[in-house]
């Protein structure tokens, strides 16, 4: 991806527009969290409950410790397995617009193992990290099949880097006294008690 891209991608977000960008798992729906009309176009597009929290990218721990509550485990976590194919269910801080969690005072939150959606989200902030489908259907793995479910005014930019089709990210839930791993996917469950 271009420089030029990059920076097409970054204005249609800072004008509050909804890009599909690459991560380290599939294709995602990326808006700008703190814009609460971008964040209610991505549950249009993709015909997504509104009580049925976003997942969220960021690009580093530094950003991920502004927007949600960290303790020791999670930092253990976080340095075994991020960037990566992990998302950690936080407890979310005053910043994050409710829209973007459903109403709950948590928050779904990981950082991409992939070169351009660390460079997109160092550059612009956190986006929304849902997959780029409709709601309840697989996600494609390639563009052209992402684009045909969406309308032409819908996504602003898609940033293709070819087909991805990966495992799911790992998704552990560290809100209450127990860490509770809600599903597994690329890293293993039985790795999650060791990196602790």
């Amino acid at each position: 991806m271009d420089t030029l891209e990059l920076s097409r991608a970054i204005t249609a977000l800072l004008n509050g527009k909804v890009i599909v960008y690459p991560t380290d798992t599939l294709y995602g729906l990326g808006a700008d969290i703190f814009n609460k009309d971008a964040v209610e176009k991505i549950f249009e597009i993709k015909k997504r409950p509104r009580d049925n929290p976003l997942p969220i990218a960021v690009s580093d721990f530094e950003v991920l410790k502004k927007i949600a509550f960290v303790d020791d485990k999670t930092q253990h976590l976080a340095d075994s397995f991020l960037p990566g194919k992990l998302t950690l269910i936080l407890n979310k801080k005053d910043c994050v617009p409710d829209i973007v969690t459903g109403g709950l005072d948590k928050i779904a939150v990981r950082i991409p193992n992939s070169e351009i959606a660390l460079k997109l989200l160092s550059e612009f902030g956190p986006l929304t990290a849902t997959s780029a489908n409709i709601h309840g259907t697989n996600t494609p793995g390639i563009i052209s099949d992402i684009s045909m479910q969406f309308k032409e005014n819908d996504v602003a930019l898609y940033l293709d880097i070819g087909k991805l089709d990966s495992q799911p990210s790992t998704i552990v839930d560290m809100t209450g006294k127990k860490i509770k791993i809600v599903r597994e996917g690329a890293i293993l469950k039985k790795d999650i008690p060791d990196a602790i």
